[in-house]
């Protein structure tokens, strides 16, 4: 999947860069009793340490609100998703498990602070760029309403707009039926290009130990 970043964001935003995966021939099914033992945990441990903090205060999640507010989208209105993650988390509204895709998906986010989005690729019409949203740009999210894509990042393919680090489409959602996906890691952009090579490498491979099938990925900007 040939995949490409607007100078208008690389412009805008220095050293802004992302890490794109490549999954083929996956499956996705219920999560391990592992994985949902491990993201347990981690959002209990998440939950203890933002008794006393504001989620705002987090270096991933301070970033990115940094981010919103650079391409002219106000953070208090339009939280990134990594942010709306960790939000659930202090009031203890626990994520619960929807299929092994998705909770690898959410688990990564919040272990890194990051957004990440993972779609379905036999949705998906190339190529892909990720640029920002114009002002008549609209998709349906998965949650559950129409959402205006003016100033956002977002990442579209021939058929339009299909993810964003705010909320994804429900057109290129991952399901049990997905078999090849892609997934994009909105990485700070504070985060070196090999620290970067590095955090990517590893979500590739702990999403193939679980999912299997094979995979490959790139840092896209801040060459």
């Amino acid at each position: 999947m040939e995949i490409q970043l607007a100078t208008e964001l690389t412009e805008l935003i220095p050293h802004f860069k992302v890490g794109v995966i490549d999954y083929r021939n996956i499956t996705v099914g219920d999560s391990p009793q592992m994985l949902k033992g491990r993201i347990q945990l981690f959002q209990e441990s998440i939950y203890f340490e933002l008794e006393n903090k504001n989620v705002t205060e987090l270096p991933g999640i301070q970033e990115w609100r940094s981010i919103f507010k650079t391409t002219g989208k106000d953070p208090n209105r339009y939280r990134h998703s990594a942010e709306a993650l960790y939000r659930r988390v202090k009031k203890k509204n626990y994520l619960s498990s929807i299929q092994s895709a998705t909770d690898l998906n959410n688990f990564f986010s919040l272990q890194y602070q990051v957004p990440m989005g993972i779609y379905d690729q036999d949705l998906l019409v190339g190529p892909v760029e990720i640029r920002l949203g114009a002002e008549n740009e609209e998709y349906l999210g998965l949650n559950g309403r129409t959402n205006s894509l003016n100033r956002l990042i977002i990442s579209s393919d021939q058929n339009g707009p299909f993810g964003s680090p705010f909320v994804d489409s429900e057109r290129t959602a991952v399901t049990t039926n997905t078999k090849n996906a892609l997934q994009i890691i909105y990485l700070r952009p504070s985060t070196d290009t090999e620290e970067a090579k590095k955090l990517t490498e590893s979500i590739m491979n702990m999403f193939t130990q679980i999912n299997g099938g094979e995979a490959s990925y790139q840092i896209l900007g801040d060459h």
